[in-house]
């Protein structure tokens, strides 16, 4: 089946009055609403193991509801630096730059107006699978140096996959980290809390985080702690940290597999395919959102390590004028009847 790209729609209005509009995926028995408001991904329908479909991420019928929704970044782009920042503060090449502090002491998710909030341009992609978000975040917004374009795609393959890419250069020296906020119920959006999935996480290795969620030194080992999802078990709650992926530490070029999450219930399967070396594990403990209560999604957000700018131990997220960032995270969709 050639993927169908729907015309964008009316989707409502931001805050400012500008217009959002709505693009539809469709290949291979996925369905996938993007908005261009802040990049997000509003909807995923895939069937589960009878053939019932139903939408595996939390979200809001319009845009207003993610605009009003006290615990923000349901499915959204985060940028330009996806995680926490400590003390709103970071020095680059002898120059320290001060960011909002919209998370206690830190900064968060690129501060106050981050890329969520922001509507992207938006086009077909190039090869007819996708549709390309693009925008330009100008030299000091919300405190970040260089004039920064940015661009991500998000496609369908021949499998049905959704397929992410994000590209971005800058003119000045900055830092990026980029992804995805989706928070993934398999059973279905509104059917409950996920602690049930079943989590595997291909990482020998945690990032220790203070109170404020700000790491504390270098990634410890997961085996004999409640972290080491390095075999299939209940997801459960109580979790906001970052896994340090075995492809990051091993150094291998190229995409890996970093979590795969099941649910026994509907029997969906998804599994997280990512070049980042990181991927954060949050259970939605604390928010309450409309229609969703604590721990009804499960995010899976693949990036670089929190605080990184101001820890020249973990990888770099630093980008210079002449190199292009580029990321790629897939989330791939099946069924199982049964798994250990």
């Amino acid at each position: 089946m050639t993927t169908a790209v729907t015309a964008p729609e009316r989707a409502g209005s931001a805050p400012d009055g500008t217009p959002v509009h709505r693009w539809v995926l469709e290949r291979a028995g996925t369905r996938v609403a993007v908005l261009d408001y802040g990049g997000i991904l509003q909807s995923v329908e895939v069937p589960d193991r009878d053939g019932v479909r139903a939408d595996v991420v939390l979200g809001f019928g319009d845009v207003a509801g993610y605009v009003d929704c006290p615990s923000p970044y349901f499915g959204a782009l985060i940028g330009r630096y996806a995680n926490r920042i400590a003390g709103g503060a970071f020095t680059l090449d002898g120059r320290t730059y001060r960011l909002p502090r919209n998370n206690g002491t830190n900064c968060l998710h690129g501060g106050e107006r981050g890329f969520d909030k922001r509507v992207w341009d938006a086009e077909p992609a190039a090869d007819g699978h996708g549709v390309r978000l693009s925008l330009v975040s100008p030299d000091g917004e919300e405190g970040f140096p260089g004039r920064l374009a940015v661009s991500a795609t998000y496609a369908l393959d021949a499998a049905g996959a959704l397929r992410i890419e994000y590209r971005a250069v800058t003119d000045a020296p900055t830092v990026v980290n980029l992804t995805n906020h989706s928070y993934w119920n398999l059973g279905g959006a509104g059917s409950g809390r996920a602690g049930g999935h079943r989590l595997r996480i291909a990482a020998g290795h945690v990032t220790p985080l203070d109170g404020d969620s700000v790491p504390t030194g270098p990634p410890a080992p997961v085996a004999g702690t409640r972290f080491d999802f390095r075999e299939p078990r209940e997801v459960g709650s109580g979790y906001d940290h970052n896994f340090v992926l075995d492809q990051g530490t091993s150094g291998a070029p190229g995409a890996s597999v970093a979590a795969e999450l099941y649910d026994p219930v509907s029997g969906r399967v998804l599994t997280v395919t990512t070049t980042e070396p990181g991927i954060q594990l949050y259970t939605g403990d604390a928010f309450d959102a409309g229609p969703f209560g604590p721990c009804e999604g499960i995010a899976l957000e693949t990036q670089h390590f929190p605080d990184s700018p101001n820890r020249p131990d973990f990888p770099s997220t630093v980008l210079r004028p002449g190199e292009e960032f580029r990321s790629v995270t897939t989330y791939g969709f099946g069924t199982a009847d049964d798994r250990a």
